[in-house]
Order: structure tokens, then C-alpha cells, then sequence
């Protein structure tokens, strides 16, 4: 059997250490026709992030429960004194340029949308914003339904805040509209229509702590937060990550697809948000779209939404009450309803949750927004390296590619490395 391979976590002082040498490589300054060093002002970085439970439920005005993974992104940042955005990353042989002025939404393209957009959706909010030369590497699985991207976006916005001295990044409320810029930046110029959940849960999750969110749009952004104790070792437990490799994309349609689809229900039963629809009233709502739902597609997403945040509720429930180690039945049906009702697992992810349960652990499920990437299982703490060689086993008796592991203790925010 191929033995399970592990992706660890940098050090911050690695992280530093990384982009400090990719920046000096990538823009020497020419001093007298000799190359110098360059040096930038100073390191940010932001975490990705796995989702506990509650999937697709954030632009349903519904709850979803992440955690910040301790595997980050790392960015080394200068200011220039124009508008023009020069960036490279180690993940890609590919540098990207542009200026402020011609960041424009559907018209920009490549990777270095994501950075660009962070700095339009800042000046959108009426922030004075510059240019900047920058470079990034990070250890968050590319690919992996671990939010790479809002990592991205989180990292470059708090970069961004700190050098302008906008000093939003100081306390939550500040935080919240960091959170805003790089929703707008994901939508609108990336062109990926995400919710709000990847970006809170790299800017305002706290160490050993999930962040409750409750996504209904009357709520301030202040009121729909709540950090949530989560004690995984004192419990003798532990999460487990699995990369299935399964590649995820959020922006071939699907997702978006799924949206539309709740959007259109919400819209026949007469409610803003599916949120409005309670697990006593849900028989009652799937008899009023049958008629409009041959197919019945639009019954089996609004299932989903409405039994996820019923699930997400509960679990954060038991988690504070110090009963984590009976929320596995949670994530066991939150996986099922995602592959029967959202229709959004792979044959990678269905294959992953079983062998994790069939190898001891207390509840599998999909993470993130599906068709390919991560899965999560609560599993014992001593029984982590049995989960992983049955998962492990398993893609090999498959014949697929070998997928990689994590270990996600609950980690710290977006912030300052240096």
C-alpha cells in the first residue's frame, strides 16, 4: 500500500522566510547597473479553511460552522507610488500586471483577479489605494475546496489595510468590512459567486474556536458571528483533512447553478431566503414547488438548505455543551444530503467519507463547495493514522490518484507575520 502523505503547516518564521527570498528573486532593484536585493516593507498572511458543517447555506441566509486551518498564505508586499499591481507567485510561473484604473468587472483575468479585486473593491468603499509589488506562497492545498482563494484575497486585504494605514484590520467591525472588499472581489472580478463563509472564516476565526455564522441579511454584520469553543484534544480527538485531489473549481458553473436554483425556489414560495423556510414548514413548501419542478430539482436543493442549517444548529449546540464527540451522525447526513439532494460530491469524495467511517471514524463529510476537493472526519486520536491508511487503501484499491492529508486544529485569523 502507498503510504498516506502528509501536508504539514509551515512556520510562520518558514512562511516569512519563503516570500523574504521569492520577493528579493523577482524585484531586484538596480542600483548602478548592479542588482540589489529588493526588500519589501513587510509579511502578511491568512489561513484557509475547513467548513465543520453547513454547506451552501450562506447565500441562503442560512448557518454554516468553518474553522481556520493552520496551513496559510503567505504575502511579502511594498507599496508603489502609481497604480500599477505587479505580482508573482510561487504556485504559478506566471506574473501578473496590471493597473488600478483598468480593474474593471468581466474584464479582468488570470490569478492576479483576485488580488487586483481586493484593491478595486477598497477604493469602491472609498479607500485612497495605491499600487503595490508582491509575492505569494502558500502551503493551502491549491484546489482542494480549502477556500485558497479568500485566503488569497484575506491575505492581500489585511497587506493592503496595514501599509494604507486604514487600521480596519485593528478590531471586528473593521473586519467585517475586509470581509465585504473581498466577497465583492471574489464576484465581481473574479467571477466566482461565492458567499460570505471562506472570507469570514479567514479574517474573524480565533485560535481553538469555530465561528457560528448566521447569514441572514437582516442581522448586522457584528450580530452574525459568534466564536464557539472548540476543544478538539481535550475531547481526545481530532479532525482530520483529506485532499481527495479530485480537482474543485467554483467557476465552471455549477456552483452558480445551485445558487440559481435556491434563488429561483425562494422566489416561487414567496420568501426572500430559504432561510425562511423551517424544518416544520418544509413539507408544506416542497408540495407548493412540485407543480413548477417537474424534475424535482428544485425540492431536493431546498431540502438540502433547510435540513443543513437545521444540522448546523444542532451541532453547534452539542459543541457547546461539550458533546463533540456525538456530532459524527451530523456530518454523516450532512455528507449524504450534499451527494443526494445538492448533487455536489465526486466519486473521490463519496469514496473518501465511506472508507473514513469504515476505518473508525465517529462522521465523515464533504467540505466546501463540492465537485471534487476536501473531506473532513472527526476521528480519535489515536486512531489518525488508521483513517488515513484506510482512505489511503481504498484510492489505491480505486486506482486513484494517492490523496494527501492535514491536521486541522482550529487557527488563528489573517494578520501581520512581520
Amino acid at each position: 500500500m502507498t503510504e498516506p502523505q502528509w501536508l504539514p503547516a509551515w512556520t510562520a518564521e518558514e512562511g516569512e522566510r519563503r516570500v523574504r527570498a521569492l520577493f528579493a528573486r523577482t524585484f531586484a532593484d538596480d542600483e548602478g547597473g548592479v542588482a540589489v536585493a529588493a526588500q519589501p516593507t513587510g509579511v502578511w498572511s491568512a489561513p484557509g479553511r475547513v467548513n465543520l458543517i453547513g454547506e451552501h447555506t450562506d447565500y441562503n441566509a442560512g448557518l454554516c460552522l468553518p474553522t481556520a486551518l493552520p496551513h496559510r498564505t503567505y504575502v511579502a508586499l511594498r507599496l508603489r507610488d502609481d497604480d500599477l499591481v505587479r505580482v508573482a507567485s510561487a504556485q504559478t510561473d506566471e506574473p501578473w500586471e496590471l493597473r488600478l484604473r483598468d480593474v474593471v468587472p468581466g474584464e479582468v483575468k488570470g490569478w492576479g483577479s483576485y488580488v487586483a479585486g481586493v484593491a478595486w473593491a477598497l477604493q469602491q468603499a472609498g479607500h485612497a489605494v495605491r499600487g503595490f509589488e508582491a509575492v505569494v506562497d502558500s502551503c493551502v492545498p491549491f484546489g482542494a475546496s480549502l477556500s485558497s482563494s479568500a485566503a488569497l484575497e484575506c491575505a492581500f486585504a489585511v497587506a493592503l489595510d496595514d501599509l494604507l494605514g486604514l487600521g480596519l484590520a485593528d478590531h471586528d467591525a473593521g473586519r467585517v468590512e475586509l470581509v465585504a472588499a473581498c466577497i465583492r472581489a471574489e464576484n465581481e472580478i473574479a467571477g466566482a459567486a461565492t458567499g460570505g463563509l471562506d472570507q469570514a472564516a479567514a479574517l474573524r476565526s480565533h485560535p481553538g474556536h469555530a465561528l457560528l455564522l448566521d447569514c441572514r441579511p437582516e442581522l448586522s454584520a457584528l450580530e452574525n458571528a459568534t466564536p464557539i469553543p472548540f476543544d478538539l484534544a481535550a475531547a481526545g480527538l481530532a479532525l482530520l483533512v483529506i485532499d481527495t485531489r479530485a480537482p474543485h473549481q467554483l467557476v465552471d458553473g455549477q456552483y452558480a447553478a445551485r445558487r440559481a436554483s435556491c434563488e429561483q425556489a425562494a422566489e416561487l414560495l414567496g420568501v426572500p431566503n430559504l432561510r425562511a423556510v423551517t424544518p416544520e414548514g418544509l413539507d408544506a413548501a416542497l408540495a407548493t414547488l412540485a407543480p413548477h419542478d417537474a424534475d424535482g430539482v428544485l425540492r431536493r436543493r431546498v431540502r438540502h438548505v433547510v435540513t443543513e442549517t437545521a444540522r448546523t444548529a444542532e451541532f453547534a449546540a452539542l459543541v457547546r455543551d461539550g458533546r463533540v464527540e456525538e456530532v459524527g451522525p451530523l456530518m454523516n447526513a450532512s455528507h449524504a444530503s450534499l451527494r443526494d439532494d445538492y448533487e455536489v460530491t465526486v466519486r473521490e469524495t463519496d469514496l473518501s467519507v465511506d472508507a473514513s467511517l469504515a476505518a473508525g471514524a465517529l462522521g465523515a463529510r464533504m467540505t466546501g463547495g463540492g465537485f471534487g476537493g476536501s473531506t473532513i472526519a472527526l476521528v480519535r486520536t489515536d486512531e489518525v493514522p488508521d483513517v488515513a491508511s484506510g482512505v489511503q487503501r481504498a484510492f489505491d484499491d480505486a486506482g486513484l490518484t494517492a490523496p494527501a492529508f492535514l491536521q486541522a486544529p482550529p487557527s488563528a485569523a489573517a494578520g501581520r507575520d512581520a
